[in-house]
Parts: structure tokens; C-alpha cells; sequence
């Protein structure tokens, strides 16, 4: 296994691990201090007035975030397809 990939490996273990860290307690405290109940009634109260201006930047913000995963990708794939050919003479 290259280091890059043992790199890669590490840090994705240590970031589930504090997302876990974090989102399992908060789960927990927010299931059993009645939240949910608030959460329900902001959601009835909310105004059903169209897209707004946060529904669209919150559109095109993901339309980024997409367009960042996919473009990082395909410079990844093309990378590894470069360095895997057996008959490239470098």
C-alpha cells in the first residue's frame, strides 16, 4: 500500500471517529431533552412562502459542493489511470 493511500486511510479514520465523537452524545441529548417536540412545531409554524433567497443559496451551495466532489473525482481517476499503465516508460 502506497503512503499516500495509508495517509488518505488514517485521516478518514480519524475524522468518522470524531464525527462520531460528537454526533452519537449530541443524538443522545437531543432525543431526551425534548427537542424533537420543538423541532415539530418550528416546523408546522414555518411559512410555506416559495424558494426565498437562503433556498437559493443553499441550491447553488450545493450545486458546488457537488461540482467539487465530481471534479475531484476525475483528477483522481485520471491520476491513477496515468500511473497504472504498465507500458508507460516512466
Amino acid at each position: 500500500m502506497s503512503s499516500v493511500s495509508k495517509v488518505w486511510s488514517r485521516i478518514a479514520a480519524v475524522v468518522t471517529g470524531a464525527v462520531l465523537t460528537l454526533v452519537v452524545p449530541a443524538h443522545a441529548w437531543a432525543a431526551s431533552s425534548g427537542l424533537d417536540t420543538v423541532m415539530v412545531e418550528a416546523a408546522r409554524s414555518r411559512r410555506r412562502g416559495g424558494f426565498g433567497v437562503f433556498g437559493l443559496f443553499g441550491a447553488l451551495c450545493c450545486l458546488f459542493v457537488v461540482a467539487a466532489i465530481v471534479l475531484t473525482f476525475v483528477l483522481v481517476s485520471r491520476n491513477r489511470k496515468k500511473s497504472r499503465d504498465p507500458r508507460d516508460p516512466r
